[in-house]
Formats: C-alpha cells, structure tokens, sequence
C-alpha cells in the first residue's frame, strides 16, 4: 500500500528521480543524497510501513527482504571488510522520512561511537 505524500513512496513509483542501485518486486535501494560516507545507499520496502513500531507480523516479511538485499548490495558495492547498517525510528530517533528505511554505509573504515 502506498502513501501518496511519502518521499519514498514517491522515488519508489519513479515520481521523483534516485539513483538505483538494487530493486525486486520487495525492495527498491538507492543512494544517499547526502552521504555520510563513501558507500551510503537507503533499502526501503516497497510497501509503505511508517517505522520499526510498526513492523508486525502482517508486514514483517518486507524486513526479511530488506536484509537480504543489504547482503546483495554490500557484495556488489565492494564492502568485503564490513559495513554498518543503521534503521532510525521516530523523532528523536532521528527519523526525517516516516517510510521504514535502511542505511547501508562502508567504503571507509567507521568507528565504534555511534554519535
């Protein structure tokens, strides 16, 4: 189901142009645009879910997916040495797009701190 105000919601329809760097009938990635490091790419299920609060068991499937893109496309990005995979949820999570989302980052070694 799709929200027609969402940002995603709207790259994934083609409404606003990404640059795509994996898709199948689960899961649409792209590339940040504003990377916090050289491999920055946001995996986003197809099905509109607000958040981590509401991943249940009618929708929880499109999260198994996500992760098993992550795996694809971390292999075709390069990232052999690791990488890290942040979700953020809500406000004061740091949530800015209200359309679960994962960020891929690597291409650099990172460090511990989260912040």
């Amino acid at each position: 189901m799709r929200d027609q105000d969402c940002l995603f919601c709207k790259i994934i329809a083609g409404e606003i142009p990404s640059t795509k760097v994996y898709e199948d009938e689960w899961v649409y990635a792209f590339r940040d645009i504003n990377p916090q490091a050289p491999v920055h790419v946001l995996v986003v299920p197809k099905e509109h879910i607000c958040c981590t609060d509401a991943v249940d068991g009618s929708n929880s499937q499109y999260v198994a997916k996500c992760f098993e893109a992550v795996a694809k496309i971390a292999k075709a990005e390069g990232l052999e040495n690791g990488y890290r995979v942040i979700n953020n949820c809500g406000a004061d999570g740091g949530q800015t797009v209200m359309h679960l989302h994962f960020h891929i980052l690597g291409g650099v070694k990172l460090g511990e701190k989260m912040i």
